[in-house]
């Protein structure tokens, strides 16, 4: 897969799940649950059948302290969600009237997220990554986008600022891309430290999804959830044995 047609997937899956919110009942979300479990799934498979084994192997000189910068990560996300209130999870229940004032802080600490979540593509999986953020980020920006339809932005800077949002993930990856052929100063040299925090975060972010009562509303959307998530651990571990398979 070309750098061109991963930013493209990245930005494309991103804006236009934000501008939908312009065409589509915010009510109706349990489609956008599925596929917030799904993609909880299939980041989480995917971090620790692929990303944390790659980190490890990268035998640095702090390979042996790897662990405290995947803490790092898991805390610096949980720290993040006090200003983004969760959005990244796909949550638009505290969406107040109409008319708001911008929400800067969630808009920022959604950004910061999305450029991290860029980092790990620079990897040898980022073919089975590009898929699962993509789909992490239908959610998310469907929720950015329901959240910016309550304040007193015109519909215009509504779609620049949704756009600025997607445009992060590809930045990301493109910066990650730059540091590990170290075209960034001396940077490489961090760049199995900075993918440990990256790591960090995808778990919280995946456990988060996997794990809250949120969505618990009757037994038939339970079932469907566990579908949704057992699909996502079944393709990364298809995945998985592929490039077992290949290598």
């Amino acid at each position: 897969m070309s750098s061109v047609l991963i930013i493209a997937i990245l930005f494309v899956s991103a804006f236009a799940s934000g501008v939908s919110v312009f065409f589509i009942k915010r009510d109706n979300t349990n489609a956008l649950k599925l596929v917030l479990s799904f993609s909880g799934a299939y980041l989480f498979s995917i971090t620790v059948l692929h990303l944390i084994p790659h980190v490890y192997h990268t035998h640095s000189a702090s390979s042996e302290f790897i662990g405290l910068f995947v803490l790092l990560g898991f805390i610096f996300q949980l720290g993040l969600e006090q200003f983004s209130h969760g959005i990244e999870h796909g949550h638009i229940h505290h969406l107040k009237k109409p008319g708001g004032a911008f929400p800067l802080g969630i808009m920022l600490s959604l950004c910061l997220h999305a450029f991290l979540e860029g980092m790990p593509l620079a990897s040898h999986h980022r073919h089975e990554l590009t898929f699962g953020i993509a789909l992490h980020h239908v959610p998310a920006a469907f929720a950015l986008g329901s959240l910016l339809l309550h304040t007193a932005l015109s519909k215009r800077y509504i779609i620049t600022l949704l756009a600025v949002f997607a445009a992060m993930t590809p930045f990301g990856y493109l910066v990650s891309q730059a540091i590990s052929m170290g075209q960034i100063g001396h940077v490489e040299q961090y760049f199995d430290r900075i993918m440990a925090v990256v790591i960090g975060i995808f778990l919280h972010i995946s456990t988060t999804i996997l794990f809250e009562s949120g969505s618990a509303d009757h037994h038939n959307f339970n079932r469907k959830k566990m579908i949704a998530v057992a699909l996502g651990i079944a393709i990364s571990l298809l995945n998985f044995l592929f490039d077992s398979h290949t290598h």
